[in-house]
């Protein structure tokens, strides 16, 4: 579980793809303790939970690799990271932890197109796109993730959103580098997903 509040921006170091291409093992590069990353630890890589099969230190900087399987590369936009992506990173949630974004499970529904970027002072605008069947469970004021950032929702019309996006937002996460065009990891709320479910049951 997470809390889309990004921790760390990560660099992919290495992508090789095993199993006849079916899995890519990812070295990521990143500013964590080494020594707090357990094998089997989760952590959240663009919004994707993803499981540590092993870590280490190489020139003074910590790495971690992590594979991302079939359903990860098909539903995603894992399946063109390549070395040198950077990938915003948050560490799993524990107890007692402050609940700074919304309710997160890295587990992203699919990928919404940045469509406009409009510069404001010191922050960005961006209008997204994505499919109908993810697009009805986004609505003004609620809440969303895109590429693991928890954010909120300014506008909506049909497929298309908004999120307005503070001048922090866009120097602590990958966000700033989003152009027209650029494909993003979304994970709706799970707020919404469960009351638009308890709708068609009545």
């Amino acid at each position: 579980m997470f809390t889309g509040i990004v921790t760390d921006i990560g660099e992919i170091e290495t992508v090789k793809p095993v199993a006849q291409g079916q899995l890519h093992r990812l070295r990521i590069r990143c500013a964590y303790d080494q020594s707090t990353i357990a094998d089997g630890a989760s952590i959240a890589s663009n919004g994707i939970c993803m499981t540590v099969v092993g870590s280490g230190i190489e020139g003074g900087k910590t790495w971690y690799e992590v594979d991302a399987g079939a359903e990860t590369l098909a539903k995603t936009t894992a399946s063109a990271w390549a070395a040198g992506t950077r990938l915003n990173l948050e560490r799993a949630l524990k107890i007692g932890d402050e609940l700074g974004g919304h309710i997160v499970t890295g587990h992203v529904d699919g990928i919404a197109k940045v469509v406009a970027r409009e510069e404001l002072p010191d922050m960005a605008r961006f209008t997204l796109e994505t499919s109908r069947e993810l697009a009805r469970f986004i609505a003004p004021k609620g809440s969303v993730t895109l590429d693991g950032t928890s954010l909120t929702v300014n506008t909506v019309e049909d497929t298309k959103f908004s999120v307005l996006i503070i001048p922090h937002t866009l120097t602590a996460t990958i966000l700033g580098g989003w152009q027209v065009g650029s494909e993003v990891n979304i994970e709706v709320d799970l707020m919404a997903r469960y009351a638009a479910r308890l709708s068609e049951m009545k």
